[in-house]
């Protein structure tokens, strides 16, 4: 299946996986990860979190869904926008990669992400969206899983359409 861009709250996805775009900590943050660990319960997810410790930047962890739809979660961490100077979009694409490979690996037929990096942590929506579909377009050309990018806004809206159909 084609990679598909929806408008639409993640912690809602009926898939086998969401991603969160999380801290290295593995705290409850704001944005995105705040309204999952708010969905799938905040006691049951920090503790399976603080199981975990620690997660680098551009790579990924996962835990049960608990309370979501979703059965799964995969955690990872964004780079920070530096400029563009500091790989932040080698790091980017690494977060889509590495998801991709553990939801396989945990037999996932499904996987959500939100657009990672582009909230709080400061990369430009545009950039932060093309970084997210060549990375997913390129992985599916050599595997078998449905994905969907989650996009909440109306400027992300004109974005993908502007990505997707030029």
């Amino acid at each position: 299946m084609p990679l598909k861009i929806v408008q639409k709250d993640i912690t809602t996805m009926k898939v086998d996986a969401i991603v969160n775009a999380a801290n290295t900590r593995l705290q409850m943050g704001g944005g995105v990860c705040g309204a999952i660990f708010r969905a799938a319960g905040v006691d049951e997810l920090r503790k399976a979190c603080d199981q975990i410790g620690h997660c680098p930047v551009g790579k990924a962890v996962i835990t049960d869904g608990f309370r979501l739809p979703a059965k799964q979660i995969i955690h990872t961490v964004g780079p920070v926008w530096q400029g563009g100077h500091q790989h932040e979009a080698e790091l980017l694409s690494s977060c889509y990669k590495e998801s991709l490979k553990l939801a396989m690996e945990h037999g996932c037929r499904s996987i959500a992400f939100p657009v990672i990096s582009s909230g709080i942590f400061g990369y430009p929506k545009r950039e932060a969206l093309q970084v997210a579909i060549t990375t997913i377009q390129t992985f599916l050309e050599t595997h078998e899983i449905d994905v969907y990018i989650t996009i909440f806004d109306e400027e992300m809206a004109r974005i993908s359409k502007e990505l997707l159909n030029g």
